[in-house]
């Protein structure tokens, strides 16, 4: 057993090693297209930038770009942690009441049909410009995709161990704890990796509507100033910041998940 087992570590080592390699020699390869498109067309500098002045903002402005980085990394943690705990705890509310299911899910499907860019302004008038607005539109963002992948997965327990736990008078506090949720996290996790990244986005495009700080307002700035080396850094800096995050999610859910069901994919 030990054999086999050493056996299956390897080949899973091997094959992580082999989906990461053509991965990193795409990213290499359209940063060297990227450089010789540059070159050969003569583009300027303002208009767009090569990899190595981008490169050449990271060390001449660190300081800034650092700056801001942490408002937004706050704001998105922030919204990621509030839209999906309101996201889990209505979720259970519903698959346990379903007259609040009836009542309040359409009114969740409302609210997400709202664009985003059009409920930020509104958010910044009644909140101001700090943080707030900024927490409130990322968890909106994330909100929606993880309330219905949470009640789907709530209700995806099979019929067949409903049964098993009403014959041995489990309450629904336990079929909760022992059932529901283990069957859930497959569902919760697709939706997690889902928000991971539009909570940046939502940080980001609440910080465009009114702010003085975060990598929003520094890509603001940076655009009407024809600054475009340090706007090409900062939008890779928040790409960066939501790959992280997908990345940490992702291992996190390798911990807790040893197994899937069947219509997670």
């Amino acid at each position: 057993m030990v054999a086999v087992t050493n056996t299956a570590g390897s080949t899973s080592r091997q094959r992580g090693g082999y989906t990461k390699g053509p991965a990193i020699a795409a990213g290499i390869g359209l940063i060297l297209l990227w450089q010789a498109i540059i070159v050969v067309f003569g583009v300027p500098s303002y208009i767009a930038p090569g990899p190595l002045e981008v490169i050449k903002v990271f060390v001449d402005k660190g300081d800034v770009l650092w700056l801001n980085f942490w408002p937004t990394l706050f704001e998105a943690l922030s919204g990621f942690l509030l839209g999906n705990g309101i996201a889990i705890l209505l979720a259970i509310w519903f698959v346990h009441n379903q007259l609040a299911e009836r009542a309040f899910y359409p009114i969740a499907v409302f609210i997400n049909t709202i664009p985003i860019i059009a409920v930020a302004p509104i958010l910044v008038l009644i909140f101001g410009n700090g943080y707030t607005p900024k927490i409130v539109i990322a968890a909106l963002i994330c909100f929606f995709p993880t309330l219905v992948n949470m009640v789907r997965g709530l209700k995806a327990v099979s019929p067949a161990t409903m049964e098993l736990m009403r014959v041995l008078s489990a309450s629904n506090h336990e079929i909760l704890w022992k059932i529901r949720l283990q069957s859930s996290l497959p569902f919760l996790f697709a939706a997690l990796k889902i928000a991971s990244t539009t909570c940046v986005i939502g940080a980001i495009v609440g910080e465009w509507i009114g702010s003085n700080f975060g990598l929003g307002a520094l890509i603001i700035e940076a655009t009407y100033n024809f600054r475009s080396p340090l706007l090409y850094a900062t939008v890779f800096l928040g790409a960066g910041l939501a790959v992280t995050l997908f990345t940490i999610t992702t291992l996190i859910e390798r911990r807790l998940i040893t197994w899937k069901t069947p219509a997670v994919h």
